[in-house]
């Protein structure tokens, strides 16, 4: 016992007279001991990530989240230790060094456990701000070690790179001068590790994988999904679009169209067939035009003629998201407000996700919404006076970015169109741009007052909403359903390094008081909070539920509708299964 006391002794001096592993010489690249300084700011990373964002995240997200934030905060310290390095030659003692080890082991742990424990309890009140139960599991030691073993994973492949960048200018070095050896060692380094990244990992990995699940998604069809029967649908009888070419998302649109018994059931009177219209990026044979939008949206406006959409109340235009997917209850409210007498018309620019089209495919949405939208109203413009439908416009998240490039200002949306619904419009979509940036005096970005609200209102919560301000609300309207914790409409680059309007007193609703802005951090929370955005209830993160029930019956209410007229519909659409 006396011997294994006096082991343990000695290792405690040891410890503490050096907390800390020394390598050997300087070629120990990958094996060598973290920088103080360079840890101790990824601990102040990772303690920042546990900080809550938009929309609450279970633990094994935090754990990754974690994990590479601290990898982060590792690299900036790094580059700060190296540059403090480079200009101040002095270097603290090993006594100095030991103490400051020391204090680390002590402290780190102990805070961390601490933090993670407090973060627990700041997302059980974000859960109950956005209709969530308490209830929580957070493994406090799970997320600690998940986090280690992330960063670490990052760390071994940062200090990969670097050995072998070190051998490669070694290499030059035997035939040029060092400078030039490390100077061309370096820049063919950048661009090998970039083009790793961007060619190999991320397009030939990340979007190859995502091209070929979307791909082999976008032939298939969703379970009860049948090709509809009635031939004012796309893919019925006599179309012009083949059922097998309209892709899921389109066959999900128009194969699950309401028909006249159902909203006469509900609506107690008489009712049509609405017309939806859907012309997919799946069918070749189509688009041998210079311009593929004007072939699709000509082959559109053709359809729209053959089902007499032209002679219907309302004809709607709507922008898609990535995958091609139009919101049903938005269609469907439509169609129920109108009794069926409702023409609902998209096309189709990519099958891929709308995070993937974002990035590969967003120019695509705009150039084909704005095709659609030009025919149509050419085709509208050409008719009588008196016999024009209301026309109207409608999207979500990158379709609404689609609709509002299709236009540019405010100010065209409104004297082009009878209406605008849009719901989650991305931070970067023009429109939505102008009016936070020219928002009347004293109205937050989260819900933006513009123009005194004559003609374009933001609500999240419609009901009470849409009656602010109590000015006089004149046609036409525009309604945007804009959620003040949906990460989609407030991811935004300039999150690195510039703090958010959306931060500013008075918070939103439902955004908890404990939310922060860190330089870098934020940004990446909010990135990873689009990947779980629709993990909370409406009208929550992007989540929009039946809130275009309120804004169809803001927008366009039809004769002798009322407001118990707009609850009952609310209730009905709330109970009836997503048909997609």
């Amino acid at each position: 016992m006396r011997t294994l006391g006096r082991t343990v002794e000695e290792l405690g001096r040891r410890f503490v007279a050096q907390p800390y592993w020394k390598r050997p010489d300087e070629s120990y690249l990958v094996r060598r001991w973290p920088d103080l300084f360079a840890l101790c700011l990824a601990t102040v990373f990772f303690w920042a990530s546990l900080t809550p964002s938009l929309v609450p995240r279970p633990w094994l997200l935090q754990g990754v989240i974690g994990g590479i934030t601290a990898a982060i905060g590792y690299a900036v310290g790094t580059l700060l230790s190296s540059l403090f390095r480079l200009f101040v030659k002095r270097r603290p003692g090993d006594r100095a060094r030991a103490r400051c080890w020391i204090a680390y082991w002590i402290l780190s742990p102990v805070l961390s456990v601490w933090l993670i424990s407090e973060s627990a309890h700041m997302q059980r009140e974000l859960r109950s701000l956005q209709g969530l139960s308490p209830a929580l599991t957070w493994h406090t030691p799970m997320i600690a070690l998940l986090a280690v073993a992330t960063w670490l994973l990052i760390l071994l492949a940062a200090r990969s790179v670097r050995l072998a960048s070190s051998r490669f200018i070694r290499w030059l070095g035997r035939a040029l001068p060092r400078p030039v050896a490390v100077v061309i060692g370096l820049l063919v380094s950048a661009v090998v590790v970039s083009t790793a990244i961007r060619d190999v990992v991320f397009e030939r990995g990340v979007i190859d994988v995502a091209d070929r699940i979307a791909e082999a998604t976008n032939s298939g069809t969703k379970n009860g999904i049948r090709r509809p029967d009635s031939p004012l649908v796309s893919g019925g009888p006599g179309s012009l679009m083949n059922w097998d070419d309209l892709g899921f998302q389109g066959r999900n649109f128009t194969g699950s169209v309401l028909d006249r018994e159902e909203i006469n059931f509900f609506t107690g009177s008489p009712a049509k067939d609405p017309v939806r219209v859907y012309v997919s990026s799946s069918a070749p044979q189509f688009f041998q035009d210079d311009d593929p939008f004007q072939a699709q949206a000509q082959l559109a406006v053709r359809e729209l003629h053959r089902t007499g959409a032209f002679g219907r109340k309302v004809l709607a235009v709507a922008g898609t998201t990535g995958s091609g997917w139009i919101d049903p209850t938005v269609a469907e409210s439509l169609e129920y407000l109108y009794g069926g007498d409702t023409a609902i018309v998209g096309v189709q620019y990519s099958y891929l996700p709308s995070w993937v089209s974002f990035l590969v495919d967003k120019e695509k949405a705009g150039k084909a919404t704005r095709a659609l939208v030009q025919a149509v109203r050419t085709e509208i413009a050409g008719l009588p006076a008196g016999k024009r439908p209301k026309f109207v416009v409608t999207g979500e998240s990158l379709g609404a970015y689609a609709i509002e490039d299709s236009f540019g200002t405010a100010e065209a949306l409104l004297a082009t169109t009878d209406g605008a619904l849009l719901s989650g419009v991305p931070n970067f979509s023009p429109i939505a741009r102008e009016m936070r940036e020219h928002r009347d005096a004293g109205s937050p970005v989260w819900r933006p007052e513009f123009r005194d609200g004559h003609n374009i209102r933001v609500a999240q919560f419609p009901t009470a909403d849409l009656a602010r301000p109590e000015a006089r609300w004149a046609q036409p309207r525009a309604v945007v359903l804009q959620n003040a914790s949906d990460p989609i409409v407030w991811w935004s680059p300039d999150l690195l390094l510039k703090r958010p309007r959306w931060l500013s007193a008075p918070l939103g609703p439902d955004i908890t008081p404990h939310i922060k802005w860190f330089p870098f951090v934020t940004f990446w929370q909010t990135t990873v909070d689009m990947a779980v955005s629709y993990g909370v209830q409406a009208p929550h993160g992007h989540c929009y539920g039946t809130g275009a029930v309120d804004g169809w019956a803001a927008l366009l209410p039809p004769q002798q509708w009322t407001q118990q007229d707009t609850d009952r519909l609310r209730t009905h659409l709330a109970a009836a299964p997503t048909p997609y």
